[in-house]
């Protein structure tokens, strides 16, 4: 496995393989740099194991990795995952009873303040969400989850103009 990581301050960054070990290490990684800095992990860590999840199984393309992102700023953790694929938008959806899947994203809309897609420069997108925790390094805790899709609109996607710039920089 061919995994590079970063880690400053409040930041951190990990490029992982597009398969489902990655999408678990990415998780696992998460997880511990939370731990790290003091905020408690559940929220995040349901967030980051549905996009992850996603872009190894709807934004997968050989031979290319996804990264994951985290940015905690003034109480707002961010967490960005990016993939190969801006040509399949993810989007919350109705899924049928005995559906094996579609319900990720409603997890990350009930978890998450906000959150949406940013499209990159072709081919790829970063999918985002933003979470309120109670303080920052070393004394924080999920403490949010609004549940609106893309901000304060149930059911739209983010555009990328409703939000701040990204804090880790492009995917």
């Amino acid at each position: 496995m061919n995994s590079q990581i970063r880690i400053s301050g409040t930041r951190f960054a990990a490029q992982l393989p597009a398969t489902p070990r990655g999408a678990r290490l990415a998780r696992r990684l998460v997880v511990g740099q939370l731990d790290a800095w003091g905020v408690a992990a559940e929220g995040a860590a349901v967030v980051v194991a549905e996009l992850a999840a996603n872009a190894v199984t709807h934004g997968r393309v050989p031979g290319r990795d996804f990264r994951v992102a985290l940015a905690l700023t003034g109480g707002v953790l961010r967490i960005e995952v990016a993939d190969a694929r801006a040509d399949r938008v993810p989007g919350a959806r109705d899924a049928a009873g005995n559906d094996e899947g579609g319900r990720g994203l409603l997890l990350v809309a009930a978890v998450a303040d906000r959150w949406g897609v940013d499209r990159g420069l072709p081919p790829g997108k970063t999918v985002w969400a933003e979470v309120r925790v109670d303080g920052g390094p070393g004394a924080g805790r999920v403490v949010g989850g609004r549940g609106a899709v893309g901000g304060d609109v149930p059911g739209v996607q983010g555009t990328g103009k409703t939000h701040p710039p990204h804090p880790t920089g492009p995917a």
